[in-house]
């Protein structure tokens, strides 16, 4: 099962406003195992952007100006994306950009069914507690020493660190593997208790009476007053 882990970053918050992508990070699991491909661009949004957003990310106009825009790149998105599931944490948001740009350029929308919203998903195990994502990466103690400020690809591997944690954690499935000497991917197979365990040979013990037993026997038998045994 293929699965991508995408983030984005951009000039504002609606994109019916004139505001763009400007930064677009894709991370690539297969069952549940990052497989260390990623697909990550840079964009001009062919307009200024707003100190505000800046704050977030850091990105300027001057940095951005000298990119590609989204028409010369987004194929190449699209055929990293390919047909499979999209991971996106508070997924209406960067779709609605998403879709915009790609509208922009004559494409079809990428549809809502193809999407796992990890925002909906966090809520519904952690009813109650803050789903943000640096309050996910909180929860299962991963690092944020390098996030000083938002960033695409950077936000896409810690998504996929929380998305991985709350599917069950890296080894998704383990112990269901069969014990058939290989393994699925994503699956880790249960070592056999009889490849582990040694059986240690012992020599027989002696359990025959001795001389004295077999005499200190009879004479308990001659008190008896008696016996059944005698009258058979």
């Amino acid at each position: 099962m293929r699965e991508i882990v995408l983030d984005t970053e951009t000039t504002g918050m609606e994109p019916s406003e004139g505001d763009r992508l400007i930064e677009v990070g894709c991370i690539e699991i297969v069952n549940y195992v990052p497989t260390g491909k990623t697909w990550h661009k840079y964009l001009n949004p062919e307009r200024e952007v707003p100190a505000e957003a800046v704050a977030v990310h850091g990105l300027t106009w001057e940095r951005l100006k000298k990119e590609p825009i989204f028409s010369q790149v987004y194929t190449e998105m699209l055929e990293f994306i390919g047909d499979s599931t999209l991971v996106i944490h508070n997924a209406a948001f960067d779709m609605k950009f998403i879709n915009a740009e790609l509208k922009s350029v004559g494409h079809k929308p990428i549809l809502d069914a193809r999407v796992t919203d990890s925002l909906l998903l966090a809520r519904k195990k952690f009813p109650g507690s803050p789903a943000s994502l640096d309050a996910l990466c909180r929860r299962f103690n991963i690092d944020l020493t390098d996030r000083t400020l938002h960033g695409a690809l950077l936000d896409a591997e810690l998504l996929a660190e929380v998305y991985l944690q709350m599917m069950g954690g890296r080894q998704h499935g383990l112990g269901l593997a069969a014990d058939t000497g290989t393994t699925t991917p994503g699956l880790v197979a249960p070592v056999s208790a009889k490849a582990t365990r040694e059986k240690t040979l012992r020599p027989a013990r002696p359990h025959a009476a001795s001389e004295d037993e077999l005499a200190a026997h009879k004479a308990l038998l001659d008190k008896l007053t008696d016996p059944l045994w005698k009258e058979a």
